[in-house]
């Protein structure tokens, strides 16, 4: 029988579809692939954005989901289309992307029926919210009072990715959890900043474990969750190794899918970290 300790759980990373030179690719970035087997100790997977076309037997969410110890969903270019929570339309120059949003609102769903332990990044902690009914800030930055999130314009890519602000978590939640169990015991955590849209309704279910300055929601749970479910705003997966309290939050997501691993594998469970 496999120890829990041993197992590398089977990790889903989700993906973009983007066009190249005429051909659509899917697409994503490396740092989600390099912080899944880093910092979760996972063997990582990429699903591709293809909807849940089951009937023409491409892909079937309810199979793939049974699959999986965990699942990620990445941060990406594109927005979540308005019409999935009811918004009005995007404006024409808005960058979208159709199947991404027919496979991940249902994914994201899927694994929290299925228990499968879940993290949203940056437009992953969207999807999250919109799949479970709630809605976003299509254009955060024209909001009265909101400082501009979106990721600066520069190539350089350390420039992007630097940190920008603090975010404040809440007082004995699951963050705060994670943060002390990683060593840092301030009620303030630093991150970076690269999104446009941003979470208006929070979804039944969710709760919110931390806030900007400026009062955007950038941290989400679900405390009734039968496993692990949280998502961030910023961007967790970037040199992850150089950031305790993202190291912490891969770390506990990275736990969760071991005992899921080791429950289908039929060794022991191991605690859940939150």
């Amino acid at each position: 029988m496999p120890s829990p300790d041993t197992i590398r759980p089977l990790i889903g990373v989700n993906a973009d579809v983007r066009e190249n030179n005429g051909m659509d690719f899917i697409h994503t970035g490396m740092k989600y692939i390099t912080a899944v087997i880093v910092a979760a100790g996972g063997i990582p997977v990429l699903i591709p954005s293809l909807g849940d076309v089951a009937e023409g037997g491409v892909i079937h969410i309810d199979e793939l989901i049974c699959r999986l110890d965990g699942l990620v969903l990445t941060g990406g270019r594109s927005n979540v289309e308005p019409h999935n929570y009811g918004g009005e339309p995007f404006r024409p120059e808005t960058l979208r992307d159709p199947l991404r949003d027919a496979t991940t609102l249902p994914l994201a769903r899927k694994a929290i029926e299925a228990a499968v332990p879940l993290f949203g990044i940056c437009r992953g902690i969207q999807e999250i919210n919109v799949a479970l009914g709630g809605s976003l800030h299509p254009y955060l930055w024209e909001l009265d009072g909101v400082d501009d999130h979106r990721m600066p314009q520069t190539d350089v890519m350390a420039n992007r990715f630097a940190i920008r602000h603090p975010v404040t978590l809440r007082s004995g939640g699951v963050f705060a959890k994670i943060a002390r169990d990683a060593g840092h015991n301030a009620e303030t955590v630093m991150v970076n900043s690269l999104h446009g849209q941003a979470i208006n309704k929070v979804a039944d279910g969710l709760r919110i474990e931390a806030v900007s300055h400026d009062g955007v929601i950038e941290g989400v749970s679900m405390p009734d969750s039968a496993s692990f479910m949280v998502g961030v705003q910023w961007h967790a997966e970037y040199r992850v190794e150089d950031h305790a309290f993202n190291r912490g939050l891969f770390r506990a997501f990275g736990q969760a899918a071991r005992s899921r691993a080791a429950s289908r594998a039929g060794a022991p469970k191991t605690s859940d970290a939150a």
